[in-house]
């Protein structure tokens, strides 16, 4: 069927009351089992609902019940709504089924641990649940907090995907600004703090080679030890000669 048929159990007790469709017609297009329509056709179902008119509330033509009381083999088809009102938007927290509210712990503690750019309120919309609860979770003082356990809330269906990826999406909206701001507090190699100072002095012959006094350095050490040690030959040469005229 192209839809869902609304009061399915009233339009088979209208239509067992007023056409002459089998029961295995009636079932498959109000989806339910053949000797549940028998039972209604017997009294012993449906007791007391009050029958519903598919054909006036739009959701079954006149054509197509003549069309399948002369075909026994024929199924009926729920007929497009020729006017569609747009589904309301959710406000407030998700409602959360009672069989499912023992999990949101485990799904608040996944959310918290794999998306921490997520903020209370979308993990309350996410999940539905509070801020205290929240807070309890991420700071360990949970009641539960020993038994918890990470869980995907999509798996254990507490929201799904598509809201799950729209709300990441909302918090990494800041990320590149980050991103910029930490490639601004990168270190400069050497290379770049000796060009960056070259810059500022001008360009002059220091600051384009700061070893070359060093190297100078170096060289007038070298020849101040060779005249030492001829100072010290010629010294010996003398003592040499004083003692051998004795």
């Amino acid at each position: 069927m192209s839809q869902s048929l609304l009061m399915p159990k009233a339009t088979a007790v209208w239509l067992v009351d007023n056409t002459a469709l089998s029961f295995d017609q009636i079932a498959a297009f109000c989806t339910l089992h053949p000797l549940e329509v028998q039972g209604i056709a017997d009294g012993d179902v449906a007791n007391g609902i009050m029958g519903v008119n598919p054909v006036q509330n739009g959701q079954l033509t006149r054509e197509e019940i003549e069309k399948a009381e002369a075909d026994p083999n024929y199924r009926m088809k729920v007929s497009e709504p020729k006017v569609r009102v747009a589904a309301p938007k959710r406000k407030g927290p998700r409602y959360t089924p009672i069989s499912r509210r023992n999990e949101r712990p485990n799904a608040i503690k996944w959310l918290v641990r794999n998306h921490p750019e997520l903020k209370d309120a979308q993990i309350m919309r996410l999940v539905g649940t509070t801020k205290s609860t929240i807070d309890s979770v991420r700071e360990n003082t949970h009641w539960n907090s020993a038994n918890l356990t990470a869980m995907d809330p999509v798996t254990l269906g507490l929201c799904s995907q598509i809201d799950l990826d729209l709300e990441v999406k909302r918090a990494s909206k800041d990320a590149p600004a980050q991103a910029d701001l930490a490639e601004g507090t990168t270190l400069m190699t050497a290379e770049e703090a000796l060009a960056r100072a070259g810059g500022h002095s001008g360009g002059t012959h220091e600051a384009d080679n700061p070893f070359e006094d060093m190297g100078s350095g170096s060289r007038s050490r070298d020849a101040d030890e060779e005249l030492d040690a001829d100072s010290v030959f010629a010294k010996l040469k003398s003592l040499k000669s004083d003692t051998s005229d004795e």
